[in-house]
């Protein structure tokens, strides 16, 4: 009797038989869709009900130094639970899943499906100053990508999928599904395509109404457009957009800057307990850092700045709007430091959020200025200017400025505030891009080289393997050899016409042996003895530094030099070399694949 096939095997064959390959897509993109929603409405009330129990019990009936306590305490349980639940570090949301898309071709590991959801609770509801948009994208890239991996699909429809997670994590959370759709295509450099379009739609559908399903007509930021926008008011969200760049850039260098302190200090115990101890005195004195901060955006939203701020540590006298104003700016200042020390601690969770914050206080606080200095003879709004300096902030923060526009558009249920929504966000984007070429999301792989982008060729030469154009099929040639040992030991045992020349004891590239140099004197045998390696090789045109060269680093090399075949070296060692030919041959084939 034979033995049976294992289900999953049945199924694909079964599949393959009598569904087609775009098909199995749509249907994996409502599956993917549908695990994002659920992985948000998770992430949600974890974090809600913790918060609601720490913030919401203990600090309002026992005492306020609790705000102290429970940031240190939070990111303690966080470094335990990596440790010896999970067995290695959570990485941060968006950057690590563009890292998996551009460097692992989209393959993420089957710990981070849970990492997240343990984890990133916990880091906000203690008080970490940090959000839970990227851990939800993280959540549902890692089990896009892991039923991708189950199905057995290709690498395009992989990377896909994982747009599609994002895509429905976005959606769920925001409720807003075009957003969600234009941030998948702007974060992560998907091609707004039909074959890719569909997949993003019906994720985004289906995490949409998984979260309907779960949280009713509930939204994050509930709001409706009260004030109409007016022509007068264009300069002023111009001033907007300008200080949503400045503010942008602030936020980039300061995240940056104690990221890199961070990275200097090689105990991540002395990182949690500096990184936690300056977190906790930050929200004792200013409660409002405490957590993702949607209350204090609403708040600000609705026009009651004065519930933000009414126990502030100094006792300060509200009803004074300059003393608001300074408030607001100290929130502006501090959140971002508060958000970087949460992350250096080794907290889990998102930029996003604290994007939307500080541009919402920014905003606000702009208007305010505005309305109170005398610059104009009829007041603007602040809830509008609240709104529109969010997406000012996303524009310069994440270098999404559609998805800034979109986002807003569709939360305040309308497109009344289209018109500033681009002028904030596109001044904003424009400024930050200039002195900020990569968001906070990809400055470090945009650093390396190794970040994808809409640039067609660029991102094909990302997602090329160096390691396989090199070929070490070249017989090699040691500084000392002679001409009669390179005739019978290089030249007859080799197909090549080109030979690397290496030291005899550290195998340290010296430099190339060509056979048209040994030609004229290769059939002397009265040389053989006379002539050595050393006296005829030459300098090769190029070296390949496998460790620090990317692919577009090679090709620029062999465009530069005309050669057809360039060296490749580890640390001066001599390991193969890549040829012209294969190179653009593997290129082609990577052209194919990624657009099929």
């Amino acid at each position: 009797m034979p033995k049976q096939q294992p289900l999953l095997k049945r199924f694909l064959i079964w599949r393959a038989k009598h569904i087609s390959h775009k098909q199995f897509v749509m249907l994996l993109s409502v599956l993917v869709g549908f695990t994002s929603g659920v992985g948000a409405v998770v992430l949600k009330n974890l974090t809600h009900f913790i918060q609601h129990v720490l913030e919401g019990n203990l600090v309002q009936y026992y005492h306020h130094a609790f705000y102290f306590l429970f940031p240190i305490i939070g990111l303690a349980l966080v470094y335990l639970m990596m440790k010896y639940a999970i067995g290695h570090t959570i990485s941060h949301g968006i950057p690590s899943t563009l890292h998996s898309i551009s460097k692992k071709k989209g393959i993420i590991s089957r710990t981070q499906m849970f990492g997240s959801i343990l984890t990133a609770p916990i880091t906000v509801g203690f008080g970490g100053s940090v959000g839970l948009e990227g851990p939800t994208v993280a959540t549902g890239a890692a089990i896009s990508s892991n039923i991708a991996r189950l199905f057995h699909v290709n690498q395009t429809t992989r990377t896909l999928l994982i747009g599609c997670a994002a895509a429905g994590a976005m959606s769920s959370i925001f409720k807003a599904p075009i957003a969600a759709i234009i941030f998948a295509i702007e974060v992560f450099s998907l091609d707004l395509t039909i074959a890719s379009m569909l997949p993003l739609l019906l994720a985004s559908l289906s995490a949409i109404l998984t979260s309907y399903f779960f949280f009713g007509n509930d939204v994050l930021l509930p709001f409706r457009i009260e004030d109409s926008f007016s022509l007068s008011d264009a300069p002023f969200y111009a001033i907007l957009g300008v200080f949503g760049a400045l503010t942008s850039m602030y936020f980039t260098e300061v995240y940056e800057r104690i990221q890199n302190f961070f990275d200097k200090i090689g105990s991540p115990i002395k990182k949690l307990l500096f990184g936690g101890l300056l977190l906790g005195v930050i929200v004792y004195f200013i409660p409002p850092l405490y957590g993702e901060g949607f209350d204090v955006i609403n708040g600000l939203i609705g026009g009651n700045p004065e519930k933000v701020f009414q126990n502030n540590f100094l006792q300060l006298n509200i009803q004074n709007v300059w003393v608001v104003i300074a408030l607001l700016a100290g929130l502006v200042f501090f959140k971002i430091i508060a958000s970087a020390l949460t992350f250096g601690a080794g907290g889990v969770g998102g930029i996003f959020a604290p994007t939307l914050f500080m541009g919402s206080i920014m905003g606000n606080c702009i208007a305010k200025i505005i309305n109170n200095s005398g610059l104009t003879n009829h007041p603007v709004s602040e809830s509008n200017f609240t709104l529109v300096g969010m997406a000012g902030m996303m524009a310069g923060v994440l270098h999404a400025p559609l998805t800034a526009i979109f986002l807003i558009a569709e939360i305040t249920g309308g497109y009344e505030l289209f018109i500033p929504l681009m002028i904030t966000a596109a001044i904003s984007f424009g400024i930050s891009k200039s002195f900020y070429p990569h968001s906070v999301y990809t400055m470090e792989l945009g650093r390396k080289g190794e970040l994808i982008t809409h640039n067609k060729d660029h991102a094909v030469l990302t997602l090329m393997d160096i390691n396989k154009v090199i070929e070490n099929n070249f017989a090699k040639v040691t500084t000392t050899m002679t001409l009669g040992a390179i005739v019978h030991d290089a030249v007859v045992k080799s197909n090549r016409n080109i030979f690397p020349v290496v030291d005899e004891q550290t195998d340290k590239l010296k430099g190339i042996l060509l056979l048209d140099d040994i030609r004229p004197i290769m059939f002397d045998q009265s040389l053989y003895n006379e002539v050595y390696a050393s006296d005829v090789m030459q300098n090769p045109p190029a070296i390949i530094n496998i460790e620090k060269d990317k692919m577009t680093d090679i090709m620029k090399k062999f465009q530069d030099t005309n050669a057809w075949n360039l060296p490749v070296v580890r640390n001066d060692v001599y390991v193969g070399f890549i040829s012209k030919s294969k190179l653009l041959t593997m290129y082609r084939r990577k052209l194919i694949d990624i657009t099929k």
